[in-house]
């Protein structure tokens, strides 16, 4: 990954995006594809058949040490010490008030090695707070993310390119390794990991490589996508791809203001040991007051982040993300609504541009 002072900083797969003529955007320090044809073709091609992306500018840090299983269980609200090896989780950094500081995907690579991804905007901010909250834990903290790159493959179709390519499919939230050339920062062997996670709500995989290998990696996934009418995809998609599925955006629908009962993904918590911000999480757990929900629109207008939900003309939550849905063709948004309002089929109002636009409550995961 290239870095120079006063421009964003670029993937070692920027090269081959100027190649596909994508139009390039800022994203969070990144320089990044945003499309290569249209957003709702790239959508499209992940719903029915198959994308790739570029997410090489999401974090990649390691934990290893003797105390490594007391140390992850400690920073995160999930027990995490549980995983086997070659399984992963997703779980969020909370502060000391139990909010969300980052959500993340944690693979455990051994008995004592953990390998994290943390968002592209909060790589410098995560890092360092690890090392700030590592106490007397035995463990080694290192960031990688300037050595390794992330190619996403996604939709029905990507079993298909994965075993084209000679890998093995993993199932959901498990990971398999496969034999490359170089050596891997991540799991100290010539692996790549493949992993079964994704940011789209379709059937697909991660792949993480060394920056080595990955513009020829890229090059052979986009091949086989290419025989079967698969396309490289940009942020654009993945954006609205996530937003149908109610996946989080971390600093949009989270910035250490919200904990993971107001989120909707209590499913991480687990009270059974001590992390960071459980005695404050423990006071909030049946008190608070705003709930995430997804919310589709009567037409195409867009709701987006900070305009506001009414029930009878009063105010009663705020929407942090939206856009129109390819899949519904309608508008969808993203937010948060006072949990007496938050029934699935309940009907809202959302304020476009001076007008109440009529919308229906729906659970996050807009898109079954």
């Amino acid at each position: 990954m290239e870095v120079k002072k006063g421009i964003p900083m670029r993937t070692a797969l920027y090269d081959e995006h100027i190649k596909l003529g994508a139009k390039m955007i800022d994203f969070h320090g990144w320089e990044m594809p945003l499309e290569y044809s249209s957003i709702i073709n790239e959508h499209m091609s992940v719903r029915k058949n198959v994308g790739m992306f570029d997410i090489s500018h999401m974090g990649d840090i390691v934990i290893s040490g003797s105390d490594a299983d007391n140390y992850v269980d400690y920073i995160f609200p999930s027990k995490v010490s549980l995983l086997k090896e070659n399984e992963c989780m997703y779980t969020s950094f909370l502060n000391e008030s139990g909010n969300m500081i980052d959500d993340t995907i944690i693979y455990r690579i051994s008995d004592n090695k953990f390998f994290l991804i943390p968002n592209a905007s909060n790589i410098d901010k995560i890092y360092n707070w690890m090392l700030e909250n590592r106490k007397n834990y035995a463990v080694d903290i290192k960031n990688y993310s300037n050595q390794i790159s992330h190619i996403a493959i996604q939709g029905p179709q990507s079993i298909n390119i994965v075993n084209n390519l000679g890998m093995k499919f993993p199932e959901t939230f498990k990971f398999l390794y496969h034999e490359a050339d170089v050596q891997n920062v991540i799991t100290g062997n010539n692996n790549i990991i493949i992993s079964g996670t994704g940011y789209t709500g379709e059937k697909g995989v991660e792949l993480v490589v060394p920056n080595q290998i990955a513009e020829e990696m890229w090059k052979s996934v986009l091949k086989e996508i290419k025989k079967i009418g698969g396309m490289p995809c940009g942020l654009g998609a993945r954006d609205t791809l996530r937003m149908e599925k109610g996946m989080l955006l971390s600093g949009q629908d989270f910035n250490e203001n919200k904990n993971p009962y107001e989120a909707s993904i209590s499913f991480i918590v687990n009270f059974d040991h001590e992390f960071i911000g459980k005695k404050e999480l423990l006071k909030q757990k049946n008190e608070y007051k705003d709930i995430f929900r997804g919310f589709k629109l009567e037409n195409k207008n867009i709701p987006r982040n900070g305009f506001g939900i009414y029930v009878n003309g009063s105010k009663v939550g705020n929407i942090t993300s939206g856009t129109v849905s390819p899949i519904l063709d309608t508008g969808i948004g993203l937010g948060y609504i006072d949990r007496k309002y938050s029934k699935t089929g309940n009907n809202v109002d959302i304020q476009i541009r001076g007008k109440l636009i009529k919308a229906e409550v729906s659970k996050p995961k807009i898109l079954p």
